[in-house]
């Protein structure tokens, strides 16, 4: 099942979820684009969200107004709903309107091979930066190991080239696989240091000694956090 938490706040960008794209609500939107891979389920702290949900055919459930992530809400949600042990999950923020099918469906894919290992906690993906776009803090660097396991995952530019020129930056893109039971495990950790000062909560995994698998994507979407992002993707995609 693909979860999309939806939170109606949003201190940069007001009810962005909620933002119009050709008609339809960004939420919608991103659950439109990705509704052939697998169920959809629309997570959220907003009555009004939960009927739009709804009217456009969508599964939603009211959530807990005071999780700190998302992926908190979707634990939630999950369990509400009834998924447990090797059911998939698949968490797809709702600010992802222009997003690939194929890049959650490589992530979806990702996390039936890895299933069974119990030591992969989550599975996750990334596309190839270069060394401008890298410098931007906004977009998450990952290094991988030879296993394509997550290393660490940063805002500051990572690897450093402290000799030459480097141009094959990892991004990440922020989109998770799990187990119901891996998923599990995972909203029960702690807060980790590393997570509170990068503000990556992935860090809490790697902290705890899991592994995060990584594969690669190709991708044009990102994020929307502010009105300028969404006016900027709206000129690179035709809706």
């Amino acid at each position: 099942m693909i979860i999309i938490p939806a939170r109606i706040g949003s201190t940069r960008f007001p009810n962005k979820i909620l933002a119009d794209i050709d008609g339809v609500p960004m939420v919608i939107r991103t659950a439109k684009a990705i509704e052939n891979i697998d169920d959809i389920l629309i997570a959220t702290d907003s009555d009004e969200v939960i009927n739009i949900a709804k009217h456009f055919g969508y599964k939603a459930i009211l959530t807990d107004t005071n999780h700190q992530s998302g992926t908190d809400r979707i634990f939630e949600a999950a369990k509400k709903f009834g998924l447990s042990g090797n059911d998939i999950v698949i968490n797809v923020q709702a600010d992802e309107p222009f997003i690939e099918e194929s890049v959650v469906k490589a992530v979806y894919e990702l996390t039936k091979k890895n299933i069974s290992n119990e030591k992969i906690i989550m599975n996750s993906c990334y596309k190839i930066l270069n060394s401008s776009q890298a410098d931007d803090p906004n977009l998450v660097k990952v290094v991988i190991s030879k296993n394509s396991n997550a290393l660490y995952f940063s805002r500051s530019k990572i690897p450093y080239p402290r000799d030459h020129h480097f141009d094959e930056f990892k991004g990440h893109i922020g989109i998770y696989g799990f187990s119901m039971k891996s998923l599990e495990i995972f909203c029960s950790l702690k807060t980790s240091l590393i997570e509170h000062i990068e503000k990556l909560e992935q860090l809490r995994a790697l902290d705890n000694d899991y592994s995060i698998s990584m594969i690669e994507v190709e991708t044009n979407s990102f994020g929307i956090d502010t009105q300028e992002d969404l006016d900027r993707a709206l000129k690179f995609h035709i809706l």
